[in-house]
């Protein structure tokens, strides 16, 4: 691949809905490009981007995948993008590295929740993007259609530039309002309009001019005036409204049929931005003062690393785009992130899963570098002498979690490093080791997310393990004074056992823990015992007596006892302090406490009574409502046992729209009717391990 400036540079990612044919658009982008010599295909597991085996046998991405096309002197490099909200991290690290976007939209089912979860997020950067209308050859496929939903959901700056030429099984081409011609064939010929396409290109035409040269104050002027405005005016107007993300011109193409495709990648040289006309970037330098990192290929080296790979063959490959500077092959960085220095073999330019050696990256340009030590996902690459830092990089929290054992022992040795590798991997992805339940606790975006996760751990790693719902890290107390006594008492050969203890139980505040005191009069318990009761105690308090959970927010005072002068040990109190814990505990009134969780939902207005009405089924507690701008954000409390399965719940119910965070607030008791649930369950499992 031959070296591009910055200039010469485009950074496109693809979003959408899942299925609007990214993937397949891509593989015939590259085709055009002569970068493949046949199209793959999504259905066939043949595509350059979906080259995970987790991707080819869903027929789905699963990870953002980099695809460097040449065109018209130009370096497009694509990112083709999961449009599954369970991988929505990678669009997230997808949105670091680029510079514009293609929202695809499929001609058919029009524009779906995807589009709009991806559009916030392109608003929320500012995001220069293109439309495309895809699948304008199926049926039922309607262009008019859907340019009014997006103009109707997104407003009047969505701007068709192009019309088909026939529609579904007909779609032969399209015409370029622009310069007002057809265009047909591959390569595209210019040629005329259709006669029966006349009216409506005229009345596109204007709307697309009036929306230009609103743009420009010039061009204002002159059309006020009815002055014929230039298509070099018009057409450098446009590519600055695009780029300030003030119009977004709408296209339209048959990605598998390579129709509309190559005047798509004319577009995106002509209408998208370069990294120099992007502008400078955002980033600290090491006293915390924001400053601005410029696309100049000799400016200071600033590179920023999206996304990581691990691979049990090649190891870590990194994924970094530079921002300022030239970066070389053999050469040491500073990792201004974590503060010390990585040394960098062979660059490469990566293209699906193929990769090509490569002796440097300019400002602007994207690649990858194989096995770096310590840098991981949103570090900052740069030299010591001129260090910043980019911000790190966002992504969703996870809302889904499953409990995952090893299915064998030869699995348990290979866990710790397969989860730490799979977490390197992906930030959305949560492990952690769960001390009230003794559990590995996974979390992720949601079932289909670690799922796959699971496959790779197998396949890349060799691990197999099971899953099942993580078990509710429920909590023992009680709730009334209760006074108990027990004597240890076991007459052997030689030494005997003696120890013998009055305590009285009662409960303390919500959160307070355990406290134990002792009250002894006369020397009862000699003070050298008074100790080995209390660990007796301690030592129950984990494995409680209701159902075995941790017993929490009790006070137990030692109040009287009896010792032998020969027989008595501190092993003896021990067990004594822990039998008439256990005896006390019952008649305290013990319940059972259940984690409550602070929920904050996210929805559409048209969702909220069905998200109420399901709260209500989860015994949750509405706490407030906030209208804002067509969504409520709902603020809930509820008990951790019924939203294990929230994130599938809530997805259901909004058709995908609706998000929602949860964090833990307190402990609160169980209704009696489902603690004599919990209870027999517990005694039930703690039956069967025996």
């Amino acid at each position: 691949m031959k070296a591009y400036r910055p200039e010469q540079i485009r950074n496109v990612g693809l979003f959408s809905h899942g299925g609007a044919g990214k993937t397949t658009l891509a593989e015939a982008m590259l085709l055009n490009s002569g970068a493949i010599n046949r199209l793959g295909r999504v259905e066939d597991g043949t595509t350059v981007s979906d080259y995970e085996p987790e991707e080819a046998k869903r027929h789905i991405s699963v990870n953002l995948s980099l695809l460097p096309v040449e065109w018209k002197d130009t370096k497009i490099n694509l990112v083709d993008c999961p449009g599954t909200l369970d991988f929505a991290g990678e669009v997230r690290q997808a949105l670091r590295a680029v510079d514009a976007a293609i929202v695809l939209v499929d001609a058919v089912a029009g524009v779906e929740v995807g589009t709009e979860l991806v559009w916030k997020q392109l608003d929320a950067l500012n995001l220069p993007r293109l439309v495309l209308v895809n699948k304008i050859d199926r049926e039922n496929a309607d262009f008019a259609r859907t340019v009014d939903q997006l103009r109707a959901r997104f407003g009047k700056a969505v701007v068709p530039v192009q019309l088909p030429i026939g529609t579904q099984d007909r779609f032969d081409g399209v015409v370029d309002l622009i310069r007002m011609c057809g265009l047909r064939g591959h390569p595209p010929a210019h040629g005329e309009i259709p006669d029966e396409l006349r009216a409506p290109c005229d009345q596109f035409r204007e709307q697309l001019i009036e929306a230009v040269a609103e743009t420009d104050d010039d061009l204002i002027s002159k059309y006020l005036e009815g002055e014929e405005l230039a298509e070099a005016e018009v057409l450098a107007a446009l590519h600055r409204a695009v780029d300030d993300a003030k119009l977004f011109p709408v296209l339209v193409a048959a990605g598998g049929a390579n129709r509309g495709v190559a005047t798509l990648m004319d577009a995106v040289v002509e209408l998208l931005p370069s990294p120099v006309e992007r502008g400078a970037v955002k980033a600290k330098d090491p006293s915390g003062r924001e400053t601005q990192v410029k696309a100049e290929a000799d400016g200071p080296l600033a590179a920023f690393v999206f996304k990581t790979t691990a691979d049990p063959f090649v190891g870590k490959l990194t994924y970094f785009r530079v921002f300022s500077g030239t970066l070389k092959s053999d050469s040491h960085v500073w990792n201004a992130s974590k503060g010390h220095e990585e040394r960098l073999g062979q660059l490469f330019v990566v293209r699906g899963k193929t990769q090509e050696p490569i002796n440097q990256l300019v400002a602007g340009d994207i690649g990858a570098v194989a096995k770096l030590q310590d840098t991981g996902t949103g570090d900052t690459l740069t030299t010591r002498d001129r260090q910043v830092v980019f911000p790190p990089i966002e992504v969703p929290t996870p809302v889904f979690s499953v409990a995952i054992e090893p299915k064998s022992k030869a699995d348990l040795d290979k866990l710790g490093t397969a989860l730490h590798r799979v977490v390197e991997e992906d930030p959305t992805l949560q492990v952690r080791r769960d001390a009230a339940t003794s559990e590995t606790v996974m979390s992720g975006l949601g079932e289909q997310h670690i799922d796959v996760t699971l496959e790779r751990m197998k396949r890349k790693f060799g691990v197999d393990v099971q899953l099942h719902e993580p078990r509710v890290p429920y909590r023992e107390t009680v709730q009334r004074k209760a006074h108990a006594e027990y004597k240890h008492k076991k007459q052997t050969g030689g030494h005997g056992q003696y120890g013998h203890v009055v305590i009285e139980i009662e409960p303390t505040e919500r959160g307070q823990g355990f406290e134990f005191g002792e009250r002894v009069v006369g020397g009862a318990v000699p003070k050298n015992y008074i100790p080995a009761v209390e660990k007796g105690i301690r030592e129950t308090l984990p494995e409680g007596v209701l159902a075995g959970y941790p017993v929490v927010d009790v006070r137990v005072t030692l109040t009287d006892g009896s010792y032998h002068p020969v027989d008595s040990s501190e092993m003896a109190f021990k067990l004594a302090s822990s039998q008439a814990f256990r005896q006390g505990f019952q008649d305290a009134s013990p319940v059972l406490l259940e984690p409550i969780m602070d929920m904050t939902i996210v929805v559409p207005e048209q969702y909220v009574g069905d998200v109420m009405s399901d709260l209500n089924g989860k015994r949750a507690r509405v706490q407030g409502m906030e209208p804002e701008g067509g969504m409520t954000t709902i603020r809930a409390q509820a008990p951790l046992a019924e939203i294990q399965r929230y994130a599938t719940d809530l997805r259901s119910i909004t058709q995908g729209r609706g998000t929602y965070t949860l964090e833990f607030s307190h402990y609160e008791e169980v209704p009696a009717h489902i603690a004599q649930q919990v209870i027999a369950e517990s005694k039930k499992q703690a039956a069967a391990a025996h």
